[in-house]
């Protein structure tokens, strides 16, 4: 996949704009369903969490899957929790887990396998994404790598598009600045090149190139270098 339709995804102008073209994208993947949500945990123990989610789960397969008791014991679910990359999830994984019941009952509505990822982020908010389908993977070891990291670089720039759309009061910070050599270097940044390139390209060391980044990720509060561009670009500050 081209980084500008990771790109179209993450600034999406609107809610559903954001849901149209993850649609599109899980599609594009082969995956003709896909759910996003985002978790927001409250500050109080005696409060429930939020859940806002977005895609195109059939309104029968939400209906049939509502049980509190069900959801417990998903081992999809319980992966969530902890895990933050990517994993896949079939019958064998329902299984093993004692809950062959439930893929059994998500089967009917083409839920038969799939890939889900959760990113943990900060203010105690996660972000979950699951593409699904009724056949299975590719059995490849390169073509199921590359799927795996397409959707982990999918669910990184979702994840921005849900945090700024469905959770909008949590925007509201102040502007960071950002100095002209950390501007030149996220806009290399935005074109794919490594430090070690935009160090050569720049005349710098790769270790100052990262050492800008580390500044960069502190003032705008990221985690990585695709989150960096995605908020700055969100504050126009590239």
């Amino acid at each position: 996949m081209l980084l500008e339709r990771y790109y179209q995804v993450s600034q999406a102008p609107d809610v559903p704009a954001f849901e149209e073209r993850l649609v599109r994208f899980a599609e594009e993947l082969e995956f003709p369903h896909v759910n996003a949500v985002l978790v927001i945990d409250p500050p109080g123990p005696a409060e429930r969490p939020e859940f806002i989610s977005i895609g195109n789960t059939p309104q029968a397969y939400l209906e049939a899957s509502r049980d509190p008791a069900a959801c417990a014991r998903d081992p999809v679910n319980r992966r969530l929790k902890s895990l933050s990359v990517p994993f896949i999830y079939d019958q064998d994984l329902y299984a093993a887990s004692g809950a062959g019941d439930l893929w059994e009952t998500q089967a009917a509505y083409g839920y038969r396998t799939g890939v889900a990822v959760a990113l943990h982020l900060p203010d105690y908010r996660h972000f979950l994404l699951g593409v699904d389908r009724d056949i299975a993977l590719p059995r490849e070891e390169f073509r199921l790598s590359r799927l795996m990291a397409d959707l982990q670089l999918l669910a990184v720039h979702a994840q921005d598009a849900a945090t700024r759309l469905l959770a909008p009061d949590a925007q509201a910070k102040p502007r960071p600045e950002l100095t002209p050599r950390e501007v030149e270097i996220l806009r290399w940044t935005m074109e794919g090149k490594t430090a070690w390139a935009v160090g050569a390209i720049l005349g710098v060391t790769e270790g100052t190139v990262n050492f800008h980044l580390r500044n960069i990720f502190r003032k705008v509060g990221a985690s990585s270098k695709h989150q960096a561009v995605l908020k700055a670009l969100r504050m126009r500050l590239i």
